[in-house]
């Protein structure tokens, strides 16, 4: 697991004043994906990290002990035997970096992998996910309820509507009583990208989920229209390197696509 993000004041006046070049982003966007791919055994060097780095993920309608089961035999062993033998690194250890459920199936999550001896971390979503609409009180006795049950992590959603109408204040207030909740578990932000509206939203949002405390910021729930992009992408590693720069803490980049999500090293 990484460090904690231990937080700072919220500052108004950096956030207020924070303004994102759209063209800048856009062009710089253009380049990244221009860029030539590993190929051969680099490309599967990077493969099998990338594996490393999924949260594995059910969050069905429909899901059940059954489901959560075999999603945690998946996630022990995310590559068949016979490719990892042909890589020669069977003894790497290669599992995905956690499961990811709704809190009421934390708890069968745990009892799956403790019964297999894998020390897999459990990550719940909670806070209303994904619309992040029901009371505060329901939201935060939903993080207490997956931390008990086990969860390890756990992936907040912010209030949309803080963020679009420029309440700050209030949305870093919220997101510290989420931190707190946490206990001891990481806490993960996922800031929907897609309906904040624009990039310095998508900037100062980072900004103040960081400032609150977040371990990780991430795009997206998986359910809303647009879920990740390079530009947006982007606009929130810039946020996590001047926050760095500001304080000194390193966070984490959870980008979020249809089936999966996957951690991005620190920008330092």
């Amino acid at each position: 697991m990484t460090r904690r993000n231990p937080g700072t004041r919220l500052d108004l006046n950096w956030v207020s004043k924070a303004r994102v070049n759209t063209q800048a982003v856009l062009k710089r966007a253009q380049q990244i994906q221009g860029r030539k791919l590993a190929k051969k055994q680099w490309q599967a060097a990077w493969l099998l990290k990338a594996v490393t780095c999924v949260d594995l993920t059910t969050l069905a309608g429909d899901d059940t002990p059954s489901n959560v089961h075999r999603l945690c035999l998946k996630a022990s062993q995310p590559v068949l035997y016979d490719l990892l033998k042909s890589m020669d690194v069977l003894d790497e250890g290669v599992t995905t970096a956690a499961v990811c459920v709704y809190p009421a199936r934390v708890a069968d999550a745990v009892k799956s992998l403790q019964a297999t001896g894998s020390t897999l971390p459990v990550a719940s979503v909670a806070t209303g996910f994904p619309a992040g609409q029901t009371p505060l009180k329901t939201r935060l006795e939903e993080v207490r309820l997956a931390v008990m049950d086990g969860a390890t992590e756990i992936d907040i959603v912010i209030n949309r509507t803080l963020a679009l109408t420029g309440q700050w204040e209030a949305m870093y207030d919220e997101v510290c009583q989420f931190r707190e909740a946490c206990g001891d578990a990481h806490m993960k932000t996922i800031l929907a990208i897609g309906e904040l509206g624009t990039f310095t939203n998508v900037y100062r949002a980072s900004l103040v989920a960081m400032m609150a405390g977040s371990d990780f910021i991430k795009t997206s729930t998986g359910k809303e229209s647009v879920n990740a992009t390079y530009p947006v992408a982007i606009v929130m590693m810039r946020a996590i390197r001047d926050y760095f720069l500001y304080t000194g803490h390193k966070i984490y980049h959870h980008v979020t696509g249809q089936y999966a999500a996957y951690h991005e090293l620190p920008m330092a």
